[in-house]
């Protein structure tokens, strides 16, 4: 069974993030989404929360699931028996430094990275933008899948 990890923050999950996921059920078949958790960072949206809201969007596909983790993605995916690392690319700045994660993952794990390429419509889409939306009282519905802003407008 090909099972791929695709790890962020997601602080919050974007219809970006959903659409690699959706994409990459063609390619694998179990994906794992992993939430980070860094000590070292303030998150906007608590870390249940997030994956709360992750699991609600993906409900009805039992080949998708929401973990949370700490530490090495790599050791983390050998751990819970992934055969790859799912990660989207939406700039060639992402793919730079996509590509050099992706290399020394491969050197410590074994484990390959595969990149999919943002659709055109979701290139400037960020959670970083999107949480900033948010902060200021925007409306960035076009940019969250449907159960996610349900859910933030409950939140807020």
């Amino acid at each position: 069974m090909k099972t791929a990890i695709f790890p962020g923050s997601f602080d919050p999950f974007t219809v970006g993030h959903e659409d690699v996921v959706r994409r990459g059920l063609s390619l694998f078949d179990k994906i794992i989404i992993a939430v980070g958790y860094n000590s070292n960072k303030r998150d906007f949206f608590p870390l249940d929360n997030r994956m709360q809201w992750i699991r609600d969007v993906f409900i009805s596909d039992e080949r998708i699931s929401v973990e949370k983790y700490e530490g090495l993605t790599v050791d983390f995916a050998r751990e819970i028996g992934c055969t790859h690392i799912l990660r989207g690319i939406r700039t060639s700045a992402d793919f730079e430094y996509e590509r050099a994660i992706a290399q020394v993952n491969k050197a410590m794990s074994g484990i390959d990275s595969v990149f999919l390429l943002t659709t055109p419509e979701h290139t400037p889409v960020n959670s970083s933008i999107i949480r900033d939306i948010v902060k200021h009282g925007g409306n960035a519905g076009q940019f969250l899948p449907e159960a996610i802003q349900k859910n933030i407008q409950n939140f807020l």
